[in-house]
């Protein structure tokens, strides 16, 4: 007949096993963060620089795609005046503006 199969006995994990199951983990972490966490905090840290240079006469785009003249800065209310058109004039968050163009600066072809 058929006999039965015992498991062999093995030792208990050693601690060189563990760290090494542990690898794969910290790997990917690594690549995630230089993929894309760090990449995303040099973006946001860059439109806050933008955001906080704002003056008057500047040219911006606010997320919601208007492109206007900035008439004024107010800096107690974190809220910027834009003109979009001959005078109607918008109040916009700061944080709003996605682009700020250069005086004279061409619209960028797609």
């Amino acid at each position: 007949m058929i006999t039965p199969a015992f498991a062999q006995a093995t030792g208990a994990a050693s601690g060189a096993d563990v760290a090494l199951q542990f690898v794969p983990f910290v790997l990917i972490f690594v690549i995630m963060y230089f993929l894309i966490l760090r990449p995303q905090q040099r973006r946001l840290k860059d439109h806050q620089s933008m955001v906080k240079n704002l003056r008057r006469e500047d040219t911006v785009v606010t997320t919601g795609g208007l492109v206007g003249r900035v008439t004024k800065v107010m800096d107690d209310a974190n809220e910027i005046e834009v003109e979009i058109a001959p005078n109607v004039r918008v109040r916009v968050v700061r944080s709003m503006v996605s682009e700020v163009r250069v005086k004279g600066a061409p619209v960028k072809a797609s």
